[in-house]
């Protein structure tokens, strides 16, 4: 038996731990897994810096999409603390004109008191249309219920002030495993692809049937990877 491996995992958007809760039981023997506060701070410097104060000298570190942009960040204020690197449905890249204006108008409509955090309307951008009814769904709406209007507005923030991550892949030289749902519509494969093509040595894993949230539509399949990637196995970076 392998000694555990600490382990530090960054949430989404509206996600909280219950994101990773299938991973943590399944790699439990392997690893000690720690989810990071991504709720408290209004930049990904601060929640960076957050997440860096709470964890062990030394972990490999996971990231799904906001999760990937504060894994970057992570990696710019400490990168001799990081052991190994997961990026899940992230991009690499800053917001373009029109999602940075989509972004500023759900956050006023939040101020006007108008926020309904994730609905079944928003799911189908969320996860794959066989996840739409039953506990995937529903555990998406709750997560985004607990999580609130404030925190909300403050990922938001955070997000809209990410630098282009791009010209800092080529120097990472770290394992790295990059997963992307292969209906993903938030971030699809091709962003998945270019980050993984620009990282010397990461390897590239589409998962079949699920959207931008597989922790939660394909839990086995994502601990799986995971598993493999923390164990230094071939074909899982």
């Amino acid at each position: 038996m392998p000694d555990l491996a600490d382990l530090l995992l960054l949430p989404g958007l509206l996600c909280d731990a219950a994101l990773w809760e299938a991973q943590v039981a399944g790699l439990e023997g392997l690893a000690r897994c720690q989810v990071a506060e991504v709720t408290a701070d209004d930049s990904l410097p601060a929640m960076a810096a957050r997440a860096l104060a709470a964890a062990p000298p030394r972990f490999a570190l996971a990231g799904l999409s906001m999760g990937g942009y504060l894994a970057f960040e992570v990696l710019r204020q400490a990168p001799g603390r990081v052991t190994r690197l997961a990026l899940l449905d992230t991009s690499a890249r800053p917001d373009t004109p029109e999602q940075a204006r989509r972004r500023r108008g759900l956050m006023a409509l939040t101020r006007s008191g108008q926020f309904k955090g994730v609905t079944p309307r928003l799911l189908p951008q969320l996860v794959h249309p066989d996840h739409l009814a039953g506990p995937v769904g529903g555990a998406v709406m709750a997560m985004a219920e607990r999580v609130g209007r404030e925190a909300f507005l403050r990922q938001q923030a955070a997000i809209l002030g990410r630098p282009d991550s791009g010209p800092d892949l080529p120097g990472l030289r770290l394992p790295t495993l990059v997963a992307v749902g292969e209906a993903d519509a938030l971030t699809p494969p091709a962003l998945a692809a270019e980050i993984a093509a620009a990282i010397p040595g990461a390897r590239l894993h589409r998962i079949p049937g699920c959207g931008h949230l597989p922790p939660l539509e394909a839990p086995a399949a994502v601990t799986a990877l995971l598993r493999g990637w923390l164990l230094g196995e071939a074909g899982t970076g």
